[in-house]
């Protein structure tokens, strides 16, 4: 079923209408789906733990809202989880249950306060995290590497995932040359094969801000092992949020790293040498992409690795990194 958003909105306020009356939409105590699928528009979506559980967060002015605890006071339908909501394309329920939430009370005790909420990782079990390497002129520069004449692709795995406000294990038995790489992620929304650069962004679901994090001498010193280099354990942090698409001008935002409160990064993705349609549309080429996925889309000039060699202080646990993209907010991780 496609998403319609006039009937959307008719939906939407009907379902409001119905939960303001604390009735239920339907005869299950457990709400069905009677939304089409389709993408969220005009949310700031976000995990957090509570006990041992993910679950799925709105930022609104009201504070955060707990969507299925919302959907379960007001007696409708929505995902659990950030996974299932893009994994089975279930924007338009979300949003239902978003604007019941900021215009019923009886929705009031699914917001709760966004200081000291526990994050957890934005996404937990994509099909395919795919990097793109080498992807700002500048950075290309300052590393002495040629400006690539298609997208350097690369890969992470789900345990490489990590969260707003965790940590990254350094393993120092391994290696010594770790640096930091803020990114651009992108996250799709809906299947992408072999998509023209013209549809392409048409299959994101939104962006959020991410960390490429690197072991060097991994990556360089054994022959190019750019895999060993970057897809550890908790080498992806990602967040604290994702926002939707429809919200962001992803070619044209500041991006941002600080180490320890020092500016170490600071760039516009105005610098990529292939744009978000363009990566889109090539990995897909290839790959299927699927809702869920991400796309690491580069880091700017900044990097350790592009100063000189004496003035290179690599990275070691107590360090405490944080990375921002424009409007996507500000992803903050410590060293052990």
């Amino acid at each position: 079923m496609s998403f319609d958003r006039r009937d959307f909105l008719k939906s939407a306020g009907a379902i409001g209408a119905l939960a303001a009356a604390g009735c239920a939409p339907g005869l299950s105590t457990t709400p069905a789906r009677t939304l089409g699928t389709g993408l969220a528009r005009g949310l700031t979506l976000l995990s957090f733990r509570d006990g041992t559980l993910d679950r799925l967060g709105a930022k609104t002015a009201k504070g955060i809202l707990d969507v299925a605890r919302a959907a379960e006071l007001l007696r409708l339908y929505a995902p659990s989880t950030l996974d299932d909501l893009l994994q089975q394309e279930d924007g338009p329920s979300v949003q239902a249950v978003v604007e019941a939430a900021l215009t019923t009370p009886a929705a009031a005790p699914a917001f709760r306060p966004e200081e000291g909420l526990v994050y957890g990782p934005l996404v937990r079990r994509p099909d395919k995290i795919v990097c793109v390497g080498l992807n700002y002129r500048r950075h290309a520069e300052e590393v002495g590497a040629a400006i690539p004449a298609h997208p350097v692709l690369f890969n992470k795995f789900n345990a490489s995932l990590n969260n707003h406000g965790g940590t990254v294990t350094l393993p120092v038995d391994l290696a010594s040359q770790f640096d930091y790489e803020v990114e651009l992620v992108i996250v799709i929304g809906r299947t992408a094969k072999r998509v023209s650069e013209a549809e392409a962004l048409s299959h994101v679901a939104g962006y959020a801000t991410g960390n490429d994090f690197t072991a060097r001498d991994l990556q360089n010193g054994r022959g190019g092992q750019w895999m060993v280099g970057k897809a550890l354990d908790g080498f992806a942090p990602i967040g604290p949020y994702l926002v939707t698409a429809d919200q962001v001008d992803p070619d044209n935002l500041t991006i941002e790293c600080r180490v320890n409160g020092e500016t170490r990064q600071s760039s516009s993705t105005s610098d990529f040498i292939f744009g978000t349609r363009q990566m889109v549309s090539y990995i897909s080429q290839y790959f299927t992409l699927k809702p869920g996925d991400l796309i690491f889309t580069g880091t700017p000039a900044g990097v350790i690795q592009g100063m000189a060699p004496e003035r290179r202080q690599w990275l070691k646990p107590g360090d405490a990194v944080a990375c921002s993209v424009q409007g996507l907010g500000e992803l903050a991780f410590t060293l052990t």
